[in-house]
């Protein structure tokens, strides 16, 4: 790789632990609904491809337009829920530190909406870590797009060859591939039971705490 000017970083599944939230406000639109509840692990093999698809897999009896409406019953209770459980998954704050320590800058790259990643941010005090964050409406496009990382780059002042990408998933790895970014994937995040080995990235890294020693290392081979 070259050296690493900038880092962007996934949230749900890379950055925090958002499955309490999420199967929190799924089951709360279930019970207005009148439906029956599931246990948080079956609502934690939901989760990988953003609302629409969570509240479908919640109610796989409804068509599209019923579905849309579950919808606006899901935002209303996410946005009440959200936050309140998500927990750092282990080497977040580590890898965060030392990223800080190098001196480069960091953006969240999200597709969950704005209006719920500030407030997740600032709930769970991620924020004071990041100079921005590009949500999934911030943009026309969205990842798997490459245009979030693009945005980013340019916000951030280094070229997608120099911004390490890290994230959970397939769409995590073909945006960054489609930017021209080196993308690390871990393995513990919200990937719909895809096996990461079959990623295709740079590294898989068991944290950011191992991602940020990466980068330390191959930053100062690329200086000696």
């Amino acid at each position: 790789m070259n050296t690493i000017r900038s880092v962007t970083i996934d949230l749900d599944g890379t950055l925090l632990d958002t499955v309490p939230d999420l199967a929190a406000a799924a089951n709360a639109m279930l019970r207005e609904m009148g439906r029956p509840e599931y246990p948080v692990e079956t609502i934690a093999g939901f989760i990988g491809r953003g609302i629409p698809k969570l509240v479908a897999r919640c109610l796989p009896d409804l068509d599209e337009a019923a579905v849309e409406q579950a919808q606006v019953i899901f935002r209303h209770h996410y946005a009440i829920e959200n936050g309140r459980r998500s927990t750092l998954f282990p080497g977040v704050l580590e890898g965060l530190q030392a990223f800080r320590a190098a001196g480069l800058p960091l953006a969240v790259i999200t597709n969950k909406a704005a209006a719920f990643t500030e407030p997740l941010l600032v709930a769970t005090q991620l924020g004071i870590w990041f100079n921005f964050a590009v949500s999934g409406d911030s943009l026309p496009h969205k990842k798997p797009h490459p245009a979030q990382l693009l945005h980013a780059c340019e916000r951030m002042g280094t070229l997608p060859a120099e911004n390490l990408h890290i994230g959970d998933s397939h769409h995590d790895a073909v945006a960054a591939r489609a930017a021209g970014c080196p993308v690390f994937i871990v393995p513990y995040g919200y990937n719909e039971g895809e096996d990461v080995q079959g990623i295709d990235c740079d590294a898989i890294v068991t944290s950011l705490a191992e991602a940020a020693r990466r980068i330390a290392s191959t930053n100062s081979r690329k200086t000696a």
